[in-house]
């Protein structure tokens, strides 16, 4: 997707008032814009809620969505950005931390925490407030979309980090042919979406069952069920 203009450049324009008149003088302006459009994102899905929706949701003037980020598909881009860059860095550190003990105890990557580096900062999410959790609930509708905008803002996003999971899963389980470590890796995250859309808001549990877990906890009995099937025999 080619972009007239960057909106983290038009971000950081100078103070004071731009040529159509927003002022700059509210610090927190862009910060309200993305809040509110994460909401209603989340709520009613990018192609039904307006630009208008927005702004009167966030409390600030039309033309600072335009000053700031230029388009809705550019304010979904940086709604996006937001959670993802750090939830993505999370990742990588995680991912780095157990290639290097491996590296230095000269064994293969530990399967277990390749895909906890997954998993874990994912899960933990869910503990981070109301923003986080719009953002768990965008990402599900934007997957689900058959039209695509967020959907490929997303995969790109997340395709440098699939990509070096992947390679490290195989480091950490060669004997599995490629295209079946690629399926087994696409239930994988297929249970992870399941479990950020729907764990605790699910009304028909089983009695007794207490709907509330650690995010540890839930990530050790996930990464329990999921290594089942990763590392099952071809």
């Amino acid at each position: 997707m080619t972009h007239s203009r960057d909106w983290r450049i038009r971000s950081a324009g100078r103070p004071g008032h731009c040529s159509r008149g927003v002022s700059m003088s509210q610090p927190d302006t862009k910060v309200k814009i993305l809040d509110a459009a994460e909401k209603l994102f989340a709520a009613d899905g990018f192609h039904a809620t307006s630009l208008r929706a927005i702004t009167s949701n966030a409390g600030v003037n039309l033309a600072a969505v335009n000053y700031h980020f230029g388009s809705k598909e550019e304010l979904l881009e940086a709604v996006i950005e937001r959670r993802l860059t750090p939830l993505n860095r999370r990742r990588a550190e995680m991912l780095d931390a157990e290639l290097a003990a491996a590296a230095a105890e000269g064994r293969r990557p530990d399967p277990r925490q390749v895909l906890r580096a997954l998993v874990e900062p994912t899960i933990e999410l869910r503990e981070q407030g109301e923003g986080p959790e719009h953002f768990i609930t965008l990402v599900g509708r934007i997957l689900a979309d058959p039209r695509g905008v967020g959907r490929d803002i997303f995969l790109r996003r997340m395709e440098p980090f699939i990509l070096r999971l992947f390679e490290t899963m195989h480091q950490a389980l060669p004997h599995l042919s490629m295209s079946t470590l690629s399926w087994r890796m696409h239930f994988a995250v297929g249970s992870l979406s399941h479990v950020m859309r729907c764990h605790d808001r699910c009304q028909d549990l089983p009695p007794g069952l207490l709907p509330g877990m650690k995010t540890v906890r839930l990530a050790d009995l996930l990464l329990d069920y999921t290594l089942a099937g990763m590392e099952a025999p071809e």
